[in-house]
């Protein structure tokens, strides 16, 4: 056994992601999303029992850690699935853990 004094930087990086996507509720939201779709909070709360209030929660979770990317579009923000970052964040934590197996 090794002795671990600090974390990789490539879990650093990825760690509020594991946290966004550690919450049931927010799973859910992001199943929410076809592959490549934009919803608003109006779509994304009727796919849901949660009130507005706790999906904005989540959608704010959510793209503090780059899971969800979004755009201002006249009075509505649309949200989308930040693919390319989450599989690259999460890519790399595989990577650190085959290196280190």
């Amino acid at each position: 056994m090794k002795s671990v004094t600090e974390i990789p930087a490539s879990f650093k990086n990825t760690a509020d992601i594991f946290i966004a996507l550690g919450d049931e509720h927010r799973q859910l939201i992001l199943l929410a999303f076809e592959k490549g779709e934009k919803l608003n909070i109006m779509q994304i709360t009727s796919t849901t029992t949660l009130s507005r209030t706790a999906v904005t929660h989540h959608l704010k979770v959510l793209h503090r850690a780059g899971v969800l990317a979004s755009e201002k579009i006249g009075k509505e923000v649309f949200f989308w699935i930040n693919s390319s970052l989450v599989a690259n964040a999460l890519q790399q934590v595989l990577d650190y853990i085959r290196n280190e197996t």
